[in-house]
């Protein structure tokens, strides 16, 4: 890649992050009193559309077993370092807490029936008006709907975690929910991802491992660093609330969640600003 690629492709990043929540957002004070601050203290909170709202006032059973998750939720320096993207063993701590309470992976499909109403004129005999009469006809547009799934719902909410795929996967994931809210099957959903926050441990933890413990090396003598595989373009904070603030959630509430280095059990909170 020569370098004026890399120097668009590093504009292109910067123009699709967002450092904070815009005006789409909901107040910080009114999730701060909806979320539970031992939440608050481990993870970056934003809402959307009033998702704290709805979660915490009408969806309360599904919004306590995300908190308790959320609480459950513990990783290592070990599993950060090791290859696996989100077939790595960080996704499965939420399917162990969530999977028997219910949180199933949904594909939401529809058929779509259109019906044309219209007065068609019909021409009177001798010295009648003119009339009209009523006619219908019906279209059936099958699999409307297919293929959007979401890998955890439960009753009116969907849930679900992206730890290091590729940001364009916010897109696909806001707009499952949209598909599943238009068609009254959630009220609300919930994206967890990484804080930006987590940066600055990548770059303190040395050679990334391969599936085996083994340090990955890029070459011979050459390790891959962890920090590498958490790029700018993967899916982290600054990357979806680009997207929430740009509306591409639709007329879905969205509670964004940005996992931080407190979440990190075996860290001890070297400086990470």
């Amino acid at each position: 890649m020569s370098d004026d690629n890399e120097d668009e492709n590093l504009e292109d990043n910067a123009r699709d992050i967002a450092s904070a929540p815009s005006e789409a957002a909901d107040r910080q004070s009114l999730v701060d009193s909806k979320i539970p601050v031992d939440i608050r203290n481990r993870y970056e909170v934003h809402s959307y559309r009033s998702a704290a709202v709805i979660l915490s006032e009408s969806r309360t059973e599904e919004f306590n077993d995300l908190l308790s998750a959320l609480r459950d939720f513990k990783i290592t320096t070990s599993m950060i370092r090791t290859a696996g993207g989100n077939e790595s063993d960080i996704p499965k701590i939420f399917s162990t807490s969530l999977r028997p309470l219910g949180w199933h992976e949904t594909n939401i499909q529809g058929d779509l029936l259109v019906k044309l109403v219209w007065k068609e004129q019909v021409e009177g005999t001798g010295n009648r008006k003119t009339k009209f009469e009523k006619r219908t006809r019906r279209l059936l547009r099958e699999k409307f709907l297919d293929g959007h799934k979401i890998d955890y719902v439960k009753g009116r909410v969907a849930f679900d975690l992206e730890w290091n795929s590729k940001d364009q996967t916010f897109d696909r994931d806001l707009y499952a929910f949209n598909a599943f809210a238009q068609c009254g099957v959630i009220d609300a959903a919930v994206l967890v991802t990484r804080s930006e926050s987590l940066n600055s441990v990548f770059r303190q933890l040395g050679e990334a491992l391969k599936k085996d413990g083994s340090i990955d090396y890029k070459s011979p003598g050459n390790p891959r660093m962890t920090y590498e595989k958490y790029g700018a373009s993967t899916t982290w904070m600054g990357k979806l609330i680009y997207r929430l603030n740009a509306g591409r959630n639709g007329g879905c509430p969205v509670l964004a969640i940005g996992i931080t280095p407190k979440c990190i059990e075996d860290w001890d909170n070297v400086e990470t600003a």
